[in-house]
């Protein structure tokens, strides 16, 4: 969970979100909001996220102005939930 939260907070390519799906979110004003444990247990859903699912939550009053901080200083707008697990993940990591 930790790893899949830095993945998809803290990987980029040229300061954007590193996963397509989420840097479309994030460039449509959307919140990193929560990463769900086993959520796809289906045989392609274990094989490409390990389980894994990532729920983007659009708060309609804010999300010109989240679209606009991600695609002008790149700032990733995202819940406690996975900042928490994206801090867990740099302190244990040797990044």
């Amino acid at each position: 969970m930790r790893l899949c939260a830095w993945y998809l907070y803290g990987e980029k390519h040229r300061g954007y979100a590193l996963n397509p799906v989420a840097n479309f979110h994030l460039q449509n004003g959307s919140v990193l909001w929560r990463i769900n444990w086993m959520a796809d247990t289906s045989p392609r859903g274990i094989a490409a996220s390990c389980g894994m699912m990532v729920n983007y939550r659009y708060f309609l009053e804010e999300t010109a102005s989240n679209s606009a901080a991600y695609l002008g200083t790149k700032n990733i707008k995202a819940s406690e939930q996975v900042l928490s697990l994206v801090s867990q993940f740099q302190q244990n990591s040797k990044l």
